[in-house]
């Protein structure tokens, strides 16, 4: 099995911020990362501390979104650069990580 040293970044937003389908296409066919997986929380609070919830009664389309996507090092944080500086994103985390390949 082949390895290769990877940075995994994840971006915190909410539904209501309006940027998935922006921040989607920039990732998908300007940067053509490696791999991304979008999130919808269940519930979830940030700094200001009020809380958002999904339930039955009262479908909120205000929800914690999670974007995490993969890449090389180098290109995960060039990509970064570009989105903050194209982007208000408030909660970026990155952590470095191994990616496990099958040999063909």
């Amino acid at each position: 099995m082949a390895h290769q040293q990877v940075t995994i970044a994840r971006i915190y937003l909410r539904e209501g911020e309006h940027i998935l389908s922006k921040l989607m296409k920039f990732l998908h066919e300007e940067e053509r990362v490696a791999g991304v997986t979008v999130l919808r929380g269940m519930t979830g609070f940030s700094r200001n501390g009020k809380i958002r919830t999904a339930s039955l009664v009262d479908l909120s389309l205000d929800l914690p979104l999670v974007i995490e996507f993969y890449d090389e090092p180098d290109r995960v944080e060039t990509v970064i650069q570009e989105l903050l500086r194209r982007m208000d994103l408030s909660h970026v985390v990155t952590w470095s990580g191994v990616r496990h390949m099958k040999e063909e």
